[in-house]
């Protein structure tokens, strides 16, 4: 039984198995997936909220979307470059002045000291691209810059929260780049600067201009940086297990954690909590070409430039090198080939998945893609980090026995 732009009955009864043996190996508390193809949207709430048990998992269970914020924080910035306020190839010194004036490490590895002045200003488009010249590279842990980085508590999910937008923007000022701007692909970091872009461009903070233009246009009315006391009961504690014995160790609790109340910094890097019902409504946006019932959010030129590869084949090496030797969270998912802003593109067909589909992955658990061939969006949310394989093992799985549900 199967019908033209949704899935087959057999095909989402097997999604549903592969599921739920998950959940009963008792290796993954529970889980939220969501799949939608054409008209047809189908929803698995599995498990429970503590690994331990507690509530059950529900549709509308919250969840901290980690990496999977980048897509979609990405909007914020796409409407101003439809409206001008912003232009791909301007130098952002107007607004982030901290960022004038750039020396660059002669070698990535080399003293924090030993440095040439950057060859042109950062543009927009580098921090659309990850490409401004810092960033997380895990294949360069060991680098002082990567240490300084750590030390200067300038990315998300250390002990200590980040500070607040301009004591942050302070700090990474004080650092030089690792690359010259344009020229080498790095993660995370790029997407923290436009969060303060944004509010600076905007007048407003980063939430406020992402609830006004995305959020509510959307109706993702369980999407923003920390969860409200009156939704808290829907936030499932965060679980990193230790990767030697597998015991579930906390990572933050519900109840006065990291998410239950605003933060000083609201990073599109990974800050965002939501639901599965929200994402759906802005991934089907994007297969939309920018329109959501009938209110245009973003421009289709936008929509298509957010989505589609936009490095070079030097950059693309750094980015796949990074996918295969992070090879137990990558799951096959990370090797795409291609980056649009914000999210994975994919440029071959090293999986189920046809080229073209695009979205990306989050450190606590969680997978959002849009696939523009078929029609199709898929979700999947759990409370486990990626400390150890399951998560990823789940993810995998999950897309294997989606794409053969078509």
């Amino acid at each position: 039984m199967a019908n033209n732009n949704g899935f087959s009955e057999a095909g989402l009864r097997r999604l549903r198995e592969v599921l739920a043996g998950h959940v009963e190996s008792k290796r993954i508390p529970g889980l939220v997936a969501l799949v939608s193809r054409g008209g047809e949207t189908h929803v698995e709430a599995l498990g429970t909220m503590r690994h331990d048990g507690g509530a059950p998992m529900a549709r509308d269970t919250i969840f901290r979307m980690a990496s999977t914020s980048k897509p979609v924080a990405m909007a914020a910035a796409m409407v101003l470059l439809d409206e001008c306020r912003l232009r791909l190839d301007d130098p952002v010194d107007a607004w982030l002045p901290e960022l004038a004036d750039r020396q660059v490490l002669k070698r990535p590895d080399g003293p924090l000291d030993d440095t040439v002045p950057a060859r042109r200003p950062i543009t927009v488009r580098d921090l659309l691209t990850s490409t401004f010249g810092l960033g997380l590279d895990f294949t360069a842990l060991g680098a002082p810059l990567m240490g300084a980085i750590f030390e200067q508590g300038l990315t998300p999910n250390l002990p200590e929260p980040m500070p607040g937008p301009d004591e942050w923007m302070r700090r990474l000022g004080t650092l030089p780049l690792m690359y010259q701007p344009g020229e080498q692909w790095q993660y995370q970091i790029s997407h923290d600067v436009l969060s303060v872009l944004v509010a600076r461009v905007a007048g407003m903070s980063h939430e406020a201009f992402l609830r006004e233009r995305v959020f509510e246009p959307l109706g993702m009315k369980d999407t923003g940086f920390h969860v409200p006391a009156d939704k808290i009961h829907r936030l499932p504690t965060l679980y990193a297990p230790d990767p030697e014995t597998g015991e579930f160790l906390v990572w933050d609790e519900a109840e006065g954690g990291r998410w239950s109340s605003p933060p000083a910094f609201q990073g599109g890097g990974g800050g965002l909590v939501s639901t599965a019902d929200d994402y759906h409504a802005y991934f089907r946006m994007l297969l939309n070409g920018g329109t959501h019932e009938g209110e245009r959010i973003l421009s289709r030129p936008a929509v298509e430039l957010m989505t589609t590869n936009r490095l070079t084949p030097e950059q693309t090496a750094a980015r796949t090198d990074m996918a295969k030797r992070s090879v137990h969270i990558s799951h096959g998912q990370g090797q795409h080939g291609g980056w649009g802003f914000g999210m994975a593109v994919r440029t071959y067909r090293g999986d189920y998945a046809p080229v073209g589909q695009f979205g990306w992955d989050g450190g606590s658990g969680t997978a959002t893609y849009a696939d523009p061939d078929n029609q199709l969006v898929g979700i999947l949310l759990t409370q486990l980090g990626a400390s150890v394989p399951d998560p990823m093992r789940l993810a995998h799985d999950f897309w294997t026995t989606l794409y053969q549900a078509i």
